[in-house]
């Protein structure tokens, strides 16, 4: 069974980035917030699912390559 999920950037400042994230681009009805600092993040809804977790392990490793944060994109497995 393949898994998908879609972030995109909302809004950032010098502490912390939102992202907006699920399983279809066009319905991205959940947000993360990502600690600058400590690479950290957490689900705004409070629930730590596959999708959170997939998608947050997805833009740091988009971090790690471009070493900036990603403005979008996807995970797909």
């Amino acid at each position: 069974m393949a898994a998908l999920v879609y972030f995109k950037k909302l809004s950032e400042d010098g502490n912390a980035i939102v992202y907006s994230f699920g399983d279809d681009p066009s319905d991205m009805t959940r947000n993360l917030t990502m600690d600058r600092g400590t690479r950290r993040s957490q689900p705004d809804d409070g629930n730590v699912d596959y999708t959170f977790l997939k998608a947050s392990r997805k833009i740091n490793a988009m971090y790690d390559t471009a070493n900036e944060w990603p403005e979008r994109g996807m995970s797909a497995s």
